[in-house]
């Protein structure tokens, strides 16, 4: 699509004013971290909340599963609003209820208010990045649409790498609390520039009927390769997640090391995510089931060597350097499935947003808990063995997916 055109849809079709297109593009993209913000600020702060508000490590572990619980279930009812009401104004209120949610987290002593307030954010992230997800395929088709699409893990990725390194700062010099008043800043600032900058991107609103919303999920919750591609992200994601639960407690507790050097390790460990990305990006012609077998195998066989060691060298740099390739590997998995369900069904692409965001943290959420109560935080081994399960999870379903690619012929997964 040249610019003149796509400068032309967002003038006829959208609210967006001309001159803030660019801006608006920015927007969006700076918007799609949030989540990764709102889960990973406070990652370095998990042994320290526990400290101060005398609970054990998995009551605090559970504030991540309620927020990411809250945040897949309203991604999967968020989409049929989104393509009824638009995107821009759900987005606007969102963002600003955020913003207070996470500053009444800040002030209560309560653990059970945290959990509500964790609810909230998780729907209204949910929401916001549905919203945005959905806003460059309201504007863009083709090559361009695919190009956009696979800069979401990489610029997605930009939270994880950020926001533990900034909340391990914020512990060491203020506490835990910081970290959710650096929330609600985050949430205010982006939503006046929103506001000031942004606007309504949804070409056609399309009549909130509930049969028809019904038969859109049902068409594409019995697309069986749109299925297993959600189920390659959640699983994808689980590596990462599983770690960013259990890493702070074997580095802070049976590693000896401060928060700082937790958030260093998020850090790097972010940016394996978003190695994995760029790989991705690099690599989208090549063969699709090919290049995931390939990258699968070589995440098991790191695993397998990260467990070999940690018999013999239970450290921080092995810890940390088997974890960066398992990493980049989730991070290219990632990327490649997302970008096939996000353009699936274009003509609906909120619920599409929705329902892929919200089942893969749905099954993120379910995943990362029960492994990381199943392995505890209590060294790498543990983490070694919680990637294993979930890489022989990846194996199956990718087995399955690419039978299924071949009984139906699918041209995109070829």
């Amino acid at each position: 699509m040249k610019a003149s055109s796509v400068a032309g849809t967002i003038e006829k079709q959208t609210g967006i004013h001309p001159k803030h297109r660019g801006i608006s593009n920015l927007l969006a993209f700076a918007l799609l971290p949030l989540s990764g913000f709102a889960t990973d600020v406070y990652l370095p702060s998990l042994p320290g909340m526990a400290t101060d508000l005398q609970v054990s490590g998995i009551q605090v572990q559970f504030t991540i599963t309620v927020f990411l619980v809250s945040y897949g279930v309203s991604q999967l009812f968020i989409g049929s609003i989104l393509d009824s009401y638009g995107r821009y104004r759900t987005g606007l209120i969102s963002l600003f209820v955020f913003a207070l949610a996470s500053l009444v987290a800040a002030t209560t002593h309560s653990l059970y208010m945290i959990y509500f307030m964790r609810v909230v954010q998780g729907i209204t992230v949910g929401a916001v990045v549905a919203g945005k997800r959905a806003f460059f395929v309201d504007l863009y088709t083709g090559d361009q649409l695919k190009s956009y699409l696979g800069l979401f893990s990489i610029i997605w990725s930009t939270g994880p790498i950020i926001a533990p390194f900034v909340g391990g700062y914020l512990q060491t010099l203020f506490g835990w609390r910081a970290n959710f008043y650096f929330l609600a800043g985050l949430g205010a600032g982006l939503g006046i520039l929103e506001w000031l900058f942004s606007g309504e991107t949804l070409p056609q609103r399309t009549p909130f009927h509930i049969k028809r919303v019904v038969n859109i999920y049902k068409d594409m919750l019995t697309t069986l390769p749109f299925v297993l591609g959600i189920t390659m992200l959640g699983l994808s994601y689980a590596m990462v997640m599983v770690c960013n639960m259990t890493a702070p407690f074997i580095i802070e507790h049976h590693l000896q090391f401060d928060a700082v050097t937790t958030g260093y390790c998020s850090l790097i460990l972010g940016f394996a995510w978003m190695v994995g990305g760029f790989i991705s990006k690099g690599t989208i012609r090549h063969p699709f089931f090919r290049k995931l077998t390939i990258n699968t195998g070589l995440q098991l066989f790191f695993i397998l060597a990260m467990l070999l060691c940690m018999q013999f060298a239970d450290n921080l740099y092995a810890l940390v350097g088997f974890a960066f390739m398992v990493h980049v590997g989730a991070g290219y998995t990632f990327n490649n499935y997302m970008t096939f369900s996000m353009t699936r069904f274009p003509q609906n692409a909120g619920i599409a947003s929705g329902l892929t965001g919200g089942l893969t943290f749905l099954m993120v959420s379910g995943l990362s808990y029960s492994i990381a109560n199943l392995f505890p935080a209590q060294d790498g081994r543990n983490l070694g063995l919680s990637y294993l399960v979930l890489v022989v999870l990846v194996i199956v379903v990718l087995f399955l997916a690419k039978r299924s690619s071949e009984e139906v012929r699918n041209p995109a997964m070829a």
